[in-house]
């Protein structure tokens, strides 16, 4: 039987619950458009926010999740849900339409939102080029982090029943 290497992360000094989350400005793409929004703006605008920073679109793991968080129907009136990758936004934008996802997604090619995050993932050990290791922030309309959840080891796919656990009730 073959065995593979289960990389672990090194430790982060990620935002943690009570503290704020940083704010960023970046394309938010939707199946119709895209435009910069900031994400204290989008937090404010959904009175609370989970903030999921996920790998490549088109792998595996990015189409489990977000068929995952989908199927248990995170978000609504009282939760805005957004995704946080490296991708361009025609790239995102192909992603939501060919997934049918409901959730609008955050172009971060350079991974600065993952950089500010301390949540930053050398890809597949190639040099110069990273993404957000996996991670999900709740947070309320004012970006205090109400629960945070980042991957100690890859792959690691997030805790969903502990995530909904801390959601507002619908």
């Amino acid at each position: 039987m073959a065995s593979f290497d289960v990389p672990e992360f090194p430790p982060s000094d990620h935002p943690t619950e009570g503290e704020e989350a940083p704010d960023f400005t970046r394309p938010l793409v939707t199946e119709e458009y895209w435009e910069d929004v900031a994400f204290s703006e989008f937090a404010a605008d959904a009175g609370a926010a989970l903030l999921v920073f996920y790998p490549l679109n088109w792998g595996g793991k990015s189409l489990y999740w977000w068929n995952e968080i989908r199927e248990r129907g995170w978000g609504g009136d009282d939760l805005g849900v957004v995704g946080v990758g490296i991708s361009q936004p025609f790239d995102h934008r192909r992603f939501i339409e060919r997934q049918g996802l409901e959730y609008p997604l955050y172009s971060d090619p350079a991974n600065g939102v993952a950089q500010r995050y301390d949540i930053v993932h050398d890809l597949d050990g190639m040099a110069g080029i990273t993404e957000p290791r996996p991670a999900v922030f709740l947070v309320d309309g004012e970006l205090t982090v109400e629960y945070a959840w980042v991957a100690d080891v890859w792959p690691e796919s997030p805790p969903y029943d502990a995530i909904e656990s801390e959601l507002p009730r619908r």
